[in-house]
């Protein structure tokens, strides 16, 4: 495991101009962490590149996107895409004529999935049918930004493949119970890890959330080494997440959301970027703090941490603006509550003993307990009674100001990376919004 090596400084460095290439290597969908990182881009005056996840025909085979489908995606984006589909994972791989993992599990319920057993000798045939595909597309995808980005410039990858979740009913309500769940409807993530199920689903998160960073800086050092020889440079970052130190008791102290089951490949991640750092090359995986997204929005509780960041926006210096911010999540209250005892409500969570136990970086990520899921799940739901709109919550505004804090940090300590693992925590994330604002 990685040591927590948290980012203490504010970067100012930058080695990136008009002229210089910015590849996003992974479908921009929604409004995420990778904005961020773009809005820096084109502050730069860099030529934006993007690639594609492609889309499943009626037939469930990958293709291209439409011209309608392509217009709409590079608008979002902001730049060109190369249309060749890079979706990553193999659970939908197989060798003709066999079945996917995807149709392997397809049958599974509630009464039986945890006693299912899978051919692992077929799973085995699909994840390389998945990768070799990956791989070939991905060479396409190389050829092609070989000739987009000149001699001379330099070139910033910035990875945000993650997930890996098969298509299958009965994971949303294995997930229902695990992330969501208390009382009777609790259910322990060992379950899910123990599981056939579990292992062939941590096998894809592994493929999506972290081998394609590897396969990405593979792929693309044809590229790094013409542009070595002609005065540029590559960097690669990716988004990971391992914790985060927040405000409790007026210290910053590492804690995690528990149980996050992508925390292996994460970790996996984590150990792609050391490789590649002891090779020469500067990648960095950034560990963000917890925020809401549509992703997201199954672990409940995950947004709990992000409420001691009002106070560490008064601690790091943010002034008036800071009050601009505590008065604007006031607002979205109801009427007779304070903001303040959420904040108390928070710091009683946080010392809770059912939540404080977990608070053990070298056992991350570890499983739930039934415990642990009545306090956070019951101490959600009591915050987001207390708000006059569930859809306007204290949560997204803070997780909006993570974003934009994230974004110049990953990008100008990317020109001169101290590590291949470094921490985004409350701390450094508050005294970025300061010099922002």
């Amino acid at each position: 495991m990685s040591a927590l090596t948290p980012l203490r400084d504010l970067p100012t460095a930058n080695i990136f101009r008009a002229g210089d290439v910015f590849v996003l290597f992974g479908e921009l969908f929604g409004r995420g962490y990778a904005n961020g990182l773009i809005d820096e881009a084109r502050r730069a005056g860099m030529t934006i590149l993007g690639i594609t996840v492609g889309r499943r025909d009626e037939n469930d085979r990958l293709r291209p996107l439409t011209g309608e489908e392509l217009q709409e995606a590079e608008g979002r984006l902001g730049g060109r895409i190369i249309n060749i589909p890079l979706m990553a994972g193999f659970d939908m791989d197989a060798p003709e004529g066999t079945p996917t993992p995807t149709a392997l599990v397809a049958d599974l319920k509630l009464t039986n999935w945890q006693e299912a057993k899978l051919d692992w000798a077929q799973i085995e045939r699909c994840r390389e049918v998945g990768v070799a595909r990956f791989k070939s597309a991905l060479a396409q995808v190389m050829t092609e930004l070989d000739q987009a980005i000149p001699d001379g410039a330099n070139v910033f990858f910035a990875h945000t493949m993650a997930g890996g979740i098969p298509k299958t009913k009965v994971f949303l309500a294995i997930a229902n119970r695990i992330y969501k769940g208390r009382g009777e409807r609790f259910m322990s993530s060992r379950a899910l890890l123990d599981s056939d199920l579990g292992k062939m689903i941590l096998m894809n998160f592994d493929e999506v959330t972290a081998n394609t960073f590897q396969y990405l800086i593979e792929g693309s050092s044809g590229i790094r080494a013409r542009l070595a020889k002609s005065g540029g440079e590559a960097r690669y970052t990716a988004y990971g997440y391992h914790g985060t130190e927040i405000l409790i008791n007026g210290q910053y102290q590492w804690q995690t959301y528990t149980n996050y089951t992508q925390g292996y490949a994460k970790m996996r991640l984590e150990r792609h970027a050391e490789a590649a750092w002891a090779q020469g090359v500067k990648a960095t995986v950034f560990n963000c703090p917890e925020i809401r997204t549509n992703s997201s929005d199954i672990f409940v509780g995950v947004e709990l941490s992000l409420f001691p960041l009002l106070t560490a926006l008064q601690k790091e210096g943010c002034g008036a603006w800071a009050e601009q911010q505590w008065t604007e999540c006031q607002s979205l209250l109801q009427d007779g509550v304070q903001l303040q005892q959420i904040l108390d409500k928070i710091e009683r969570y946080n010392n809770d003993p059912a939540i404080a136990r977990f608070r053990n970086f070298a056992a991350w990520p570890m499983d739930n307990s039934a415990e642990l899921a009545e306090v956070m799940v019951g101490t959600s739901e009591e915050i987001v009674e207390l708000h006059k709109d569930r859809k306007a919550l204290i949560s997204d505004h803070l997780s909006a100001l993570v974003l934009e804090g994230t974004g110049p940090l990953m990008f100008h300590e990317a020109s001169a990376p101290h590590g291949p693992v470094l921490w985004l925590n409350h701390d450094i994330i508050a005294r970025q919004l300061a010099k922002l604002h």
